[in-house]
């Protein structure tokens, strides 16, 4: 029952939130600095969620083969590397650190 509980109270504050932003004046949205930030928060979200999957397990902190990953998909980015070839680096690297015992 619970669960069912968490279920519900989840989906009324994903439906609050959603009303929030419709009932936001279009002033407040048109300011510079909500601009700035709205466009910088996809990314900052986006990197949070790449270092928690990448750093943790469970409740620890870890480094292991999904770190040698992403450094590998660091640096095909630096270099300019076409999105696949980033992609398929990461997962070589991760995979060949795996296969040595990482």
């Amino acid at each position: 029952m619970n669960i069912w509980i968490a279920i519900g109270v989840t989906a009324v504050g994903c439906y609050a939130v959603k009303l929030a932003g419709l009932l936001v004046p279009a002033g407040v949205l048109e300011r510079p600095l909500v601009r700035r930030l709205a466009a910088l928060l996809p990314v900052a979200l986006l990197a949070a969620l790449t270092a928690q999957q990448t750093f943790s397990d469970g409740q620890s902190l870890t480094v292991d083969a999904r770190a040698a990953g992403v450094a590998a998909a660091a640096v095909a980015l630096m270099l300019r590397a076409p999105f696949l070839l980033v992609v398929a680096s990461a997962v070589v690297v991760t995979a060949g650190v795996r296969a040595l015992g990482g």
